[in-house]
């Protein structure tokens, strides 16, 4: 059924080929992080469907959901995340450190979906002159606030080409978790090829599809993800707006993250023979054949039974059973898995724009992690899988009263 705030496109957002092929059939849910503050609120759900471009290999969702409905009240910030904030300390002192400007004076750092302004703050502490922009109004203003400036604005050719008016071009431009949120990455990269200095660095970490595949990290696949980046497919892409990717590299963040790094054609940067070896083993893993995803599809449904049958089993033993961490991903696995609040009786997150909430559609309730102890649940899941092992080692008292905790992904496990 047509609906307002969803369409269908019909032609890959890469290459501009019309000849996709349905890859996964996952089930359709609201947006990822559409809280609401009451459980009767009724809340649409969306197609969740993923393609494969049989021209130029590249992985997406051709159901695009206004983005205003996904990001102008955004709930995640990565600042509440001390995981994330070491990781992005880290990541700025890598770039600096590679990339720095041969010109006298500070580096100049733009971050698209610059979100809170952690990554920023890092550049800064650097000595670095930094802005954000991002269309989160709420957290923009605030990263503003606390001297971030933020622009509040979805990235665009016309939002680049206002900046290169006011302030020239950047030295390095980053895109964290975000380069796979947009539907027109023809003019995300159109507007950070006019952005760019001459010899500039254009830097993104998105979730990698070779990583995806490898462990089964299906929940990473929402409506505000509407891309799933290998390098290959990037390499044409990049090419026909006067880029290139010059490193590419994994990292562990999300379960399994891709970085990469484009420049101009013709800058003085050389390309590392990494790009390469990845491509290969993109190749060698095949990632570019359908099959690869239809086999992929059937591993999703393996690991459904396996943990909707201990789930199941556990709660008709009387078993009382809570959730650790109201992610994106835990929408995509809720759905697809049918675990709502017959199975789970609340659900807790650190973050305090959460907190008081319901979670998307399934409006299971979000507490405080002393609820946790108040409540003593027999099991909790670990929704936010990938740092399973840090909240397990901060609720170790959790454990020494007798709980257990099951992390369903990469492999299910309880702990």
């Amino acid at each position: 059924m047509p609906n307002a705030l969803c369409r269908r496109r019909e032609t890959c957002r890469l290459c501009g080929s019309d000849d996709l092929a349905l890859a996964i059939a996952l089930a359709p849910t609201p947006p990822a992080n559409a809280f609401v503050d009451d459980p009767a609120t009724q809340q649409s759900t969306y197609p969740l469907d993923v393609f494969f471009c049989n021209a130029c290999t590249h992985v997406q969702l051709l159901d695009v959901v206004d983005p205003r409905e996904l990001f102008e009240n955004y709930v995640y910030v990565s600042g509440t995340s001390p995981v994330f904030v070491a990781h992005f300390r880290r990541y700025a002192e890598h770039v600096i450190e590679s990339y720095a400007p041969t010109h006298s004076g500070p580096a100049r750092v733009l971050d698209i979906g610059s979100n809170d302004g952690t990554l920023l703050s890092c550049f800064k502490d650097l000595g670095c002159t930094v802005l954000g922009v991002d269309p989160a109004r709420d957290i923009a203003e605030a990263a503003t606030a606390r001297g971030i400036e933020t622009v509040t604005d979805f990235f665009s050719p016309d939002v680049a080409a206002k900046l290169r008016t006011a302030q020239g071009a950047f030295d390095v431009i980053t895109a964290n978790n975000v380069f796979a949120h947009a539907d027109d990455l023809d003019g995300i990269a159109a507007g950070i090829a006019t952005l760019l200095a001459d010899d500039g660095v254009f830097v993104f970490e998105v979730s990698y599809l070779l990583d995806v595949i490898e462990h089964c990290l299906f929940d990473t696949i929402y409506h505000e993800h509407v891309a799933y980046h290998a390098l290959t497919p990037l390499v044409g892409f990049f090419k026909k707006h006067g880029l290139h990717l010059i490193d590419a590299e994994r990292v562990d963040t999300h379960g399994g993250s891709l970085r990469g790094t484009v420049a101009r054609i013709g800058s003085s940067h050389d390309v590392k023979g990494r790009v390469a070896e990845l491509i290969a083993l993109e190749r060698a893993c095949g990632l570019n054949t359908l099959e690869t995803y239809h086999a992929f599809a059937g591993k999703i449904d393996s690991l459904r039974d396996a943990l909707t049958g201990l789930l199941t089993e556990l709660k008709a033993g009387g078993a009382k059973i809570a959730a650790f961490g109201a992610p994106a991903k835990a929408t995509t696995l809720m759905y697809h898995f049918a675990i709502g609040p017959e199975l789970i009786d609340f659900v807790v997150d650190d973050s305090t724009l959460k907190q008081g909430l319901f979670t998307p559609g399934l409006h299971i309730p979000v507490v405080p992690s002393d609820h946790m102890y108040d409540q003593n649940p027999d099991y909790v899941v670990v929704l936010a899988w990938n740092f399973a092992d840090a909240i397990i080692a901060k609720h170790q008292k959790f454990r020494d009263n007798g709980g257990k905790f099951i992390v369903p992904i990469p492999k299910l496990k309880v702990v």
